[in-house]
């Protein structure tokens, strides 16, 4: 069961970062639509991820692989973006590929424990806003 929840919210930004890096030329335009369609699974499917990481201690060795070579495929397509934005000269070259993409994933990834839908912000207003965090930090200007 824990598999099945985590493979729904997972194939929903999977689903979306494909669609994103298969719709824009731009590595800017990519990785706005990927931060958002990523925050968006919070607000979608916020009762599905909380059940998953408090009981994820539980799940069985073979389905923890299936999950990492998801969660595999949406980390490389982030870093994968970063790559191609460096190339094209859009992103900053003095970062590390890795560690910025591990920081978008650890940053957009902690929405889950505090994100409410009755909070100050909606969750496209908390998607604009990283966006613009994260753009600002890695934008070659």
């Amino acid at each position: 069961m824990l598999f099945v929840i985590h493979d729904t919210f997972i194939t929903y930004v999977l689903e979306k970062a494909y669609i994103a890096k298969n719709t824009y030329e731009s590595p800017t335009k990519k990785l706005q639509a990927i931060i958002k369609s990523f925050v968006q699974v919070f607000d979608l499917y916020k009762p599905h991820i909380s059940v998953f990481y408090q009981e994820n201690v539980y799940l069985k060795s073979n389905y923890e692989e299936l999950i990492k070579a998801k969660r595999d495929q949406f980390k490389n397509i982030i870093l994968e973006t970063i790559r191609e934005g460096k190339a094209s000269g859009e992103f900053r070259h003095d970062l590390s590929d890795e560690i910025t993409s591990m920081a978008i994933l650890g940053m957009v990834n902690w929405t889950y424990k505090w994100y409410r839908k009755s909070g100050e912000k909606s969750i496209d207003e908390i998607g604009d806003l990283y966006v613009d965090l994260i753009m600002r930090s890695i934008v070659n200007e």
